[in-house]
């Protein structure tokens, strides 16, 4: 039995027209780090997996833990076997790259590209730079904005949840871009939002003050780990739920706490 390490500096697979059971080995591996660190539950990623593994008359038996996730190919009736473990990333969560790696699966799978093919779609879907920030920002305003409405914000509350949304989201952005810890980037967030939402209440510029900062710090509440934990549970993936639990209530303090200190300076209170 052979054992690889994959992880963010590895070199490129060396795709072949008929892949070895290393090479395939190491592509399912990284694979599998990138669509679970991109926001895929366990049961999709085991079923890409042994979809394309099946195209080539491999197996996968699959073990996901919230920090790696260990991986072993085998053929020939379990013959020849290939361990590879792979290390998940640190990055946001992207469903253009989730959906697209799916996809790269079905293809295969319906036989549209080969094993090179697959390595060379992989490379460039992981290459992609996503949807652009500036979009982003302005869509989660929006969204922020609208669930305020949603509550029962009048117009001005909107007016200030769009602003305190877009201030916190470009720090959120910048932050993110110099690999600043994610909760100390909650917290600073959080609290940026706060702080400006509650000039509704202090300069008495509407009718639904409260509502201004309570949905000012909407965009960092992590839905889709508290989903996945879920669906993980359901599946009965228990430690890598738990794992997504944890993360999701971790996050989840993290913008209490930011939220709390930003009420606190303001002299808002919260009872």
């Amino acid at each position: 039995m052979t054992s690889a390490t994959i992880c963010n500096d590895a070199p490129s697979i060396t795709p072949g027209h008929t892949p070895a059971l290393e090479e395939m080995g190491a592509f399912l591996a990284e694979y599998s780090s990138w669509i679970f660190s991109s926001g895929s539950t366990c049961i999709r990623l085991e079923k890409n997996v042994r979809r394309i593994a099946a195209v080539f008359g491999m197996s996968v038996e699959l073990s996901i833990f919230p920090r790696h996730i260990h991986l072993t190919v085998s053929s020939d009736g379990g013959r020849h076997v290939f361990t590879s473990i792979a290390a998940i990333l640190d990055r946001p969560v992207s469903f253009a790259i989730n959906a697209s790696l799916s996809r790269l699966s079905w293809d295969v799978a319906d036989h549209k590209v080969g094993f090179s093919q697959a390595c060379a779609e992989f490379r460039r879907i992981i290459a992609t730079s996503g949807t652009d920030k500036w979009v982003v920002l302005l869509l989660v305003s929006l969204a922020n904005a609208s669930f305020c409405r949603l509550f029962g914000g009048d117009s001005v509350a909107m007016a200030v949840v769009f602003l305190s949304t877009m201030a916190g989201y470009l720090v959120k952005q910048m932050l993110s871009e110099h690999h600043v810890d994610f909760r100390l980037t909650v917290v600073i967030c959080s609290f940026i939002s706060s702080v400006l939402a509650a000039a509704d209440g202090l300069f008495g510029l509407g009718s639904t003050p409260a509502l201004s900062i309570g949905t000012s710090v909407l965009y960092l509440v992590p839905g889709i780990p508290y989903l996945n934990s879920f669906c993980d549970m359901l599946d009965r993936h228990y430690i890598c739920a738990f794992g997504r639990l944890m993360n999701a209530l971790v996050i989840t303090a993290c913008l209490s706490v930011g939220l709390c200190f930003g009420m606190l300076m303001m002299d808002v209170g919260m009872f």
